[in-house]
């Protein structure tokens, strides 16, 4: 399909009928939340496992979700919060606030918690995300400076989830993508990317977005060009309907930045 421009997703995109597409969590139904459980997983072993932690985290391209932060709230004190989307910062805000009529993230919640060793101590963790996140700001990463006017520190830490695909039509947008947040964290500092791999598309309700077609070696290439040194790379394979996407697979990438 054609190119979803970033202003059809200001005007279009609905983080509602998002969240209840893909986040809509059964517990103990790992084939219904696939590519999801393996996220959590992978982002408990990078943070807490892994000891990947810091002061500051970035997180690129939020969207209305908070499921990335889970593991991350307990090795970073300082989480930023980014989209290109007004409405998506207004969902995600909604949660924060813990206004009526925002997504019930406790499922997810509870999930990681059990990985971590303690169901009952989700009402801490959404707290304690809830604490963590400093900021929320506009980003758009096909500009040199992704966060317009405002000037951060350099952070210890970048993620981004689900965001790059969608946000560039093709790969040397993509890759000058990544050296465009590159920018946002330090040398020696870690970026943890998770993406879908071989989509075209994605649906929201009934509304069809484009996604950069993507293997992994064309990431790795790109992850070499923007200045990262890849330590790991784990994919799955997505098993929706072609109602929602026609994504074959999501793959997690830990990369650090080079020194020089």
């Amino acid at each position: 399909m054609a190119f979803t421009e970033k202003d059809f997703y200001a005007a279009h995109f609905s983080p509602k009928d998002y969240l209840d597409t893909y986040y809509t969590f059964s517990s103990g139904k790992e084939d219904e939340n696939g590519f999801l459980i393996f996220y959590l997983k992978n982002l408990h072993q990078a943070f807490i496992l892994d000891d990947i932690k810091g002061d500051t985290l970035i997180d690129i391209g939020s969207g209305p979700t908070i499921y990335q932060f889970l593991s991350a709230c307990e090795s970073f004190g300082e989480i930023i919060a980014t989209d290109y989307c007004e409405q998506n910062w207004e969902e995600m805000q909604r949660w924060l606030r813990k206004e009526p009529g925002a997504f019930d993230w406790s499922p997810v919640v509870k999930y990681v918690c059990e990985l971590e060793g303690n169901r009952e101590k989700w009402e801490e963790k959404e707290e304690k995300v809830r604490r963590a996140i400093k900021q929320v700001l506009k980003c758009d990463v096909t500009q040199a400076s992704p966060l317009g006017p405002v000037a951060l520190p350099p952070a210890d830490c970048l993620l981004s989830s689900l965001c790059l695909e969608g946000a560039c039509k093709d790969l040397p947008t993509y890759r000058s993508a990544l050296k465009n947040i590159s920018s946002l964290v330090k040398p020696g500092g870690h970026l943890i990317l998770g993406s879908v791999l071989e989509e075209t598309y994605y649906k929201v309700g009934q509304q069809p977005f484009s996604g950069l077609y993507l293997e992994w070696a064309s990431v790795e290439e790109a992850l070499k060009e923007a200045g990262f040194a890849v330590k790991l790379f784990k994919e799955t394979k997505i098993d929706l309907p072609l109602s929602e996407t026609d994504a074959k697979a999501f793959g997690i990438v830990v990369a650090q930045k080079r020194q020089s």
